[in-house]
């Protein structure tokens, strides 16, 4: 439950000038529409395009909803820090460290979190071949809805692939690829949520199967909770809220988990810090499954944020 007064002045921000725009359009209007159908009587949407969005004067909170750059990356929360508006989600340190891919491996293994072995590569520095070899996975180091992912094969083009994720940041992670299941496990203020198998139709689950609204083609189906032994999802629950930990993430979050097929082992692959905040996205099917509707979602979120010292 939470004791957020229903006057509050709050300021959805949704869009942003990131390759996640349209997705956090839709996040944004939701979130929105659930604050209003939950009671908030003083709720504006404020479409973001720019890295100085103007916020209305008086807001007391800035509901985030911006995927990806600007959003998810600290750039937004240092903004609004300036300006001393509070703001849900994680802070603009922990914000920066999760969105960057290579900080949050560094930050996991530090503290004994499972994680695919790596490799960092600088393409202008040293060119567009990786040591390690496929299958593996490229991928910027810096992106979300796996923006710029490849997941390669013996004999595919590896030199494209690197190319093409380097133009999303100049930095670019090659992964040890991991056979199995993908997992994702959602948290709120330090509860673990039930996990989610998710199973895309075809390929992996790139853009086009997380929104096939986007006339992507692709499409997803989820399992929630996922279909695992109870000790196995003990320990991707445990090893997703140590990642979490880890890093120091601030109120909510979803972890990404792959489920080694030959063994069961977990590996923890990023952290969500905006996570898609649709009526039908992952962390509101998490908290449906154990009764947490999506209108007291948003508001939990909302409160708890406010709580948050910057």
């Amino acid at each position: 439950m939470n004791n957020l007064a229903k006057d509050t002045a709050i300021a959805v921000l949704l869009g942003g000038p990131g390759a996640e725009r349209e997705v956090s359009l839709v996040s944004g209007r939701a979130v929105a529409e659930a604050l209003r159908n939950g009671g908030f009587t003083n709720v504006t949407e404020v479409e973001v395009h720019d890295t100085a969005p103007e916020i209305p004067a008086g807001t007391e909170l800035a509901y985030n909803i911006i995927h990806g750059t600007f959003g998810e990356d600290g750039g937004l929360q240092s903004y609004l820090e300036e300006k001393g508006i509070p703001y849900t989600g994680a802070g603009s340190r922990v914000s920066r460290m999760c969105f960057d891919k290579l900080a949050t491996k560094e930050a996991m293994i530090a503290a004994g979190v499972s994680t695919p072995a790596y490799e960092v590569l600088v393409p202008a520095r040293d060119g567009f071949v990786p040591e390690m070899q496929a299958p593996c996975v490229v991928k910027p180091t810096c992106e979300g809805s796996s923006v710029g992912v490849h997941i390669l094969k013996a004999g595919d083009d590896v030199e494209a692939a690197v190319r093409e994720a380097a133009q999303h940041g100049g930095t670019v992670l090659i992964e040890e690829y991991i056979q199995g299941k993908e997992l994702t496990v959602g948290i709120l203020d330090g509860r673990v949520l039930p996990v989610i198998h998710i199973c895309p139709r075809s390929g992996f689950y790139d853009l086009s199967n997380k929104y096939p609204w986007m006339n992507l083609g692709g499409g997803t189906d989820y399992i929630c909770p996922a279909d695992l032994p109870d000790d196995v999802t003990v320990r991707v629950q445990a090893e997703a809220l140590a990642a979490y930990k880890a890093l120091g993430v601030e109120v909510y979050a979803r972890v990404d988990v792959l489920l080694r097929e030959s063994d069961n082992k977990p590996f923890v692959l990023e952290i969500n810090t905006i996570p898609g905040m649709t009526g039908s996205s992952l962390l509101p099917k998490a908290a449906q499954a154990v009764g947490i509707s999506y209108e007291e979602l948003c508001a939990t979120i909302a409160d708890l944020s406010l709580k948050q010292e910057r």
